[in-house]
């Protein structure tokens, strides 16, 4: 029974059940006296936690003095384990402290007075130390710094949305409309992505949109944080594979489209095209429609094209074999009249592909300190490697944070390894991730390194240039990589350094210590007069180990519902219909998990706008269903239909 974690009248029922069950055969009364002397040194150490870290409280924002305190006894509650506790809580059929979170104090206050009622002692706590935050007030803290984060919510639906804008949002207004149409109530800028310029014609748009629509949306804006990625690679050989459509018995069912333009001055194709490819410009005008051209590919296959449209700007084949071209590749018209000239020319200058480096467990790669393009392995006639795979990283400082043994992660968590030897000017890792089959390692691909202190600050020089234009245009500040009290401390005091208005702050927790450190930095941005928590559960998950993410990201909405801060859920979300139009079912039970957090987080993608219409439904069905982590006993709809009633009803009893 869960009682009393809630409302007063919870409690007083409580009172009435275990009073009720006294008059007979009730629990005895030795295991109320343990029960209470537990919880009395859980209150004192409650108490007592609110002594030390005074000087620390007096600089917290008038705003969040109480929820500080509130999460101070949260810290001191959960310091122990409290299961057996829990187990002698419900069996008295008093509150079992599961439900606690926003109003510690008051919740050990009420189930105390019920013990002292049940041995018949009169029970009051000292005036200085009484809860200052009731059931009712902690859920209104929330609510209220909920609405002051991320402005009022929809209708129907409490928990609020969040869309990440892509570079599109800057030129088309529709898509911005759209969202907002469909339930959008935060845009998010990442300003890792596009540049000042392109954001404030994103947020044009959506005050645009704003005005037709009679809808307001906060403006969040993201700072890029020193993102730790792989450098760049060797150019790719220039090689295009120009591949029919084929059914499942290998024929055509669809040729591959080729588009022909000028070399001197390539056209885009007016159409998707498989392939494009530069030709010179008098030997493109002597095609004609229907007409042939033949050519051997580069693996020596003999191929042909077929003309099926001539424009002014480019001419149309059409391809029914896989065919490899480079640049140099002769074409040759198979009937075309004319001097030789004009029957043969040469593909131009074709751009190089783009690289990658293959690796499969066991493999030794080299990470680099400098931007050095990197390169693939190289092997010998019997298939060994000669020569392992290179590349550099973005951030070469960590070089002085790594050491041997410590795990690192590419491409969000994809490829694992271990750090092997370090180097003055490189890292050797040993690939110990176990595939199917090889992976790919590409340019621009997030490192992880879990197991390493890395000494980076959360602001980079080009995050400290953005905060100008940020701290001007958003309604919230998201601070990248957040992992110390220190980082948190320098966002304020730059945003306070250029004055005027000033953003709400959101830490975004996205790494092991980000996560270790959570409380301090949340007792740090409570000085500001509004914060919130993401949960940036891509880089966390790599972070933390994908098996204890759900752990990891429960007990960030613990501490945040202890401390009334709105929490984020963020990354992946609905993420297989916003770049594939349908969603997987295990989404759609993600995003049902919504309510436990006061915003959902969309990625950009082409159905972005349909995933924002789901969301919102999901949103709105789980409202009556669920409220952070208590279940809402609606009426169930599902009991009306059981098995007796139906029965009953066949048989004729009367309409109960």
């Amino acid at each position: 029974m869960e009682a009393v974690e809630e409302r007063r009248s919870d409690s007083e029922e409580d009172v009435v059940t275990t009073e009720q069950s006294t008059d007979g055969a009730g629990p005895e009364n030795a295991d109320i006296e343990y029960v209470l002397s537990e919880l009395m040194a859980i209150r004192a150490d409650m108490v007592a936690a609110l002594a030390t870290p005074q000087p620390h409280l007096a600089r917290i924002h008038a705003n969040y003095r109480d929820s500080a305190r509130n999460l101070l006894h949260y810290l001191a509650l959960r310091r122990r384990d409290l299961r057996p506790l829990q187990l002698r809580l419900a069996a008295l059929g008093l509150s079992s402290l599961g439900r606690a979170e926003s109003h510690v104090l008051a919740t050990i206050d009420a189930v105390l007075g019920v013990l002292h009622r049940l041995l018949q002692r009169a029970w009051q706590p000292a005036s200085e130390e009484t809860a200052v935050i009731d059931f009712a007030h902690g859920e209104l803290l929330l609510a209220e710094h909920t609405d002051a984060l991320l402005g009022p919510a929809t209708p129907g639906r409490m928990v609020r949305i969040m869309v990440t804008m892509p570079s599109e949002a800057a030129e088309n207004y529709l898509l911005v409309h759209n969202l907002l149409q469909q339930g959008m109530d935060c845009m998010r800028i990442n300003c890792a992505h596009d540049d000042a310029a392109a954001w404030a014609r994103m947020i044009e748009h959506l005050r645009q949109a704003e005005r037709s629509l009679g809808r307001s949306c906060r403006v969040v804006m993201d700072l890029a944080g020193p993102k730790l990625r792989t450098g760049p690679l060797e150019p790719g050989p220039a090689v295009v594979r120009i591949r029919p459509i084929r059914d499942a018995y290998g024929r055509v069912t669809a040729p591959a489209r080729v588009w022909l333009s000028a070399g001197e001055s390539p056209g885009l194709p007016p159409s998707p095209a498989s392939a494009c490819l530069p030709v010179p410009s008098s030997w493109l005008a002597h095609l004609r429609i229907g007409e042939s051209v033949e050519l051997t590919d580069a693996r020596d296959a003999k191929r042909v094209f077929r003309v099926v449209d001539v424009t002014g700007h480019g001419c149309w084949a059409e391809a029914t074999q896989t065919t490899y071209v480079v640049s140099g590749t002769l074409l040759r018209r198979a009937h075309g009249g004319g001097k030789p000239d004009d029957r043969e020319c040469r593909i131009g200058e074709l751009p190089p592909g783009e690289n990658s480096l293959t690796l499969q467990k066991g493999d030794l790669l080299i990470l680099t300190r400098d931007l050095k393009p990197g390169r693939p392995a190289s092997y010998d006639s019997a298939g060994k490697i000669l020569t392992p795979a290179v590349i550099g990283c973005t951030i070469p400082e960590v070089f002085d944070d790594v050491r041997a043994g410590q795990s690192i992660w590419f491409d969000d968590g994809k490829i694992g390894g271990v750090v092997e030897k370090v180097e003055q000017t490189q890292v050797l890792v040993r690939i110990t991730q176990d595939h199917l089959k090889a992976v790919n390692l590409r340019a621009d691909k997030g490192i992880n390194l879990p197991e390493s202190a890395l000494r980076l600050a959360a602001m980079t020089a080009k995050d400290i240039e953005d905060l100008s234009f940020v701290a001007q245009h958003a309604d919230i500040v998201e601070l990248s990589f957040a992992n110390s009290t220190q980082d948190v401390e320098v966002l304020q005091q730059r945003l306070a350094s250029l004055g005027g208005r000033q953003p709400a702050i959101v830490l975004k927790i996205e790494t092991r210590r980000g996560f270790e450190n959570l409380p301090d930095m949340l007792l740090t941005a409570m000085r500001s007069p509004c914060c919130g928590v993401m949960i940036a559960r891509g880089d966390l998950a790599v972070e933390c180990g994908f098996e204890r993410l759900a752990e990891v990201q429960e007990e960030i909405l613990w501490l945040c519902e202890a401390a009334h801060v709105p929490v984020i859920w963020a990354t992946q979300v609905l993420e297989t219909l916003a770049k594939e139009g349908r969603p997987s079912r295990a989404e759609i039970t993600d995003a049902a998990m919504g309510p436990r957090a006061e915003c959902v987080m969309l990625n950009k993608g082409p159905y972005v706008v349909s995933a924002v219409r789901v969301l919102d439904d999901i949103l709105r069905r789980m409202h009556t269903h669920q409220a952070k982590k208590r279940s809402m006993l609606r009426e169930l709809h599902l009991a009306h239909y059981s098995v007796i009633r139906r029965n009953d009803i066949l048989a004729g009893a009367p309409d109960a």
